[in-house]
C-alpha cells in the first residue's frame, strides 16, 4: 500500500509547542505524503500553542515558515499571552478539534496537549517525537501507567496534578487505541515496549536530508548543549566543568547552545572553556545538515545522539556521547533519572560512546 493510500479525504490537525516537535510534524507529513495536492478539505493545518521563551519562539517562527513553504496550513496562537489566553485558545480551536479526522501531536505529556485532546473524537491520533520523552511516553502507556515526564521527581502527586488527573486520565484513553481509533507513533527513538494496537512508525529524517544538505565538513569538533541543568537533573559547576573538559580533549571550538539554556550560564561556559557561543535559529539536525559542521560533535546524553545520525547519514561526522556521571546529579533529581539517561546513550545507534569525563 502506498503511503497515500487511505488519507484522501482526512483532515490533519496538529499541534505543536517546540521547534523540533514541528519538525517531526512536517517530517511525518513527508513520510506520509499529507500535504495541500490531496483530495479537497484534506491536508494538515499546524497548530502552533506558542510558548513564552524568545528563543522558542524564534525557532519556531523559522520552522513555521518552513512548514507555509511546504503548503501547510499554520495558526499561530498565543496560548500563553495571559489568564484568559487558554480560553480564547481552547474557544477558538474547538470547531476544529470536533471537525478533525486526524489529530497529531509533539507532546502527550503537555497539559494543554491533554485538554485538548479531551475534545476531539477524531478516529486516528499521531504521536511525533518530542525528543527522548516519546521513550518515557511509549513505556508509561504500555504498561498502563499515567503520564509523568521522566526528568520529574518521585512521590506523591502535587495538588495540581490531584486537580488536572481526571483530564490527564481522559488524554491517555484517547491515546489508547480502540476498535474505532488508531494510534501512531512516529519515531526516531529505540522503542522496546510497543503498546497493544499502537503502530510504529519510524522517521529517517527523510525530509531533512531532501532539502538540506549535504554539509560542508571541517576539521574540529563541535559540542552540543543541553537543558539538564535547567531541568534540575545536573548541577551547574560539575556541567561546566565537564564541558570545559571535553573542549579540551577534543577540541572543540563550538558550543550549541539549547534554547533552553540561560545567557548567565553561556557567558560563564564561554568565559570558562573560550568555546564560541552559537544560538542556533533552527533545530539542530537543519543547522548540522545545513553546515558547516563539525567531523566530531560531542553530546552528552538527549535526543540528538538518536537523531543526529539520521540526519546526517551519507557524511563523514561522527557523533560522540558522553555519559552522565552519578556525581554529577542534583539532590532534586528523579531517581528515575541516572537509569533514563543511560538508556538514552545505551540504545543509540551509530555513535561513538565517551566514558564520562572526571571533574577537573
Amino acid at each position: 500500500m502506498s503511503p497515500r493510500a487511505g488519507t484522501a479525504g482526512l483532515h490533519t490537525l496538529a499541534f505543536v509547542e517546540s521547534p523540533v516537535q514541528l519538525l517531526n510534524v512536517l517530517e511525518w507529513a513527508h513520510a506520509h505524503a499529507v500535504g495541500t495536492e490531496e483530495a479537497p478539505g484534506a491536508g494538515l493545518t499546524l497548530v502552533v500553542l506558542s510558548p513564552n521563551d524568545p528563543m522558542t519562539r524564534g525557532q519556531l517562527r523559522r520552522m513555521a515558515e518552513l512548514a507555509r513553504d511546504e503548503g501547510h496550513k499554520v495558526r499561530w496562537e498565543e496560548a500563553r499571552g495571559g489568564t484568559s489566553a487558554p480560553f480564547r485558545t481552547i474557544g477558538g480551536l474547538a470547531p476544529l478539534l470536533r471537525a478533525a479526522s486526524r489529530i497529531v501531536l509533539g507532546d502527550p505529556f503537555s497539559r494543554y496537549v491533554q485538554l485538548l485532546l479531551t475534545i476531539t473524537r477524531a478516529p486516528e491520533v499521531v504521536v511525533v517525537d518530542d525528543g527522548t520523552a516519546t521513550m518515557e511516553f511509549v513505556s508509561q502507556l504500555a504498561r498502563g501507567e499515567r503520564l509523568v515526564r521522566w526528568h520529574r521527581k518521585g512521590g506523591r502527586p502535587g495538588p495540581r496534578d490531584l486537580i488536572f488527573a481526571p483530564v490527564s486520565a481522559k488524554a491517555r484513553k484517547r491515546l489508547t487505541p480502540t476498535a474505532g481509533r488508531r494510534v501512531e507513533v512516529f519515531s526516531s527513538m529505540p522503542i522496546d515496549e510497543t503498546p497493544d494496537g499502537v503502530t510504529v512508525t519510524a522517521n529517517s529524517f527523510a525530509w531533512t536530508r531532501s532539502r538540506f544538505g549535504p554539509p560542508r565538513i571541517t576539521k574540529g569538533a563541535d559540542l552540543v548543549g543541553t537543558s539538564l541543568v535547567e531541568t534540575g537533573v545536573v548541577d551547574g559547576d560539575r556541567y561546566l566543568e565537564a564541558v570545559r573538559s571535553l573542549a579540551r580533549t577534543h577540541g572543540a571550538t563550538r558550543y550549541f547552545a539549547h534554547r533552553r539554556e540561560g545567557a548567565e550560564k553561556l557567558h560563564a561556559l564561554a568565559a570558562e572553556t573560550g568555546l564560541e557561543i552559537v544560538r542556533p535559529d533552527l533545530p539542530l539536525e537543519l543547522i548540522a545538515r545545513r553546515g558547516p559542521i563539525g567531523r566530531t560533535i560531542l553530546s552528552f546524553p538527549s535526543t540528538v545522539v538518536h537523531t543526529l545520525p539520521l540526519a546526517l547519514a551519507g557524511t563523514d561526522v561522527r557523533v560522540a556521547v558522553c555519559d552522565i556521571d552519578p556525581s554529577w546529579l542534583t539532590q532534586n533529581a528523579s531517581p528515575r533519572a541516572q537509569g533514563f539517561l543511560s538508556g538514552v546513550t545505551g540504545t543509540a545507534r551509530d555513535v561513538h560512546r565517551l566514558s564520562s569525563v572526571a571533574p577537573i
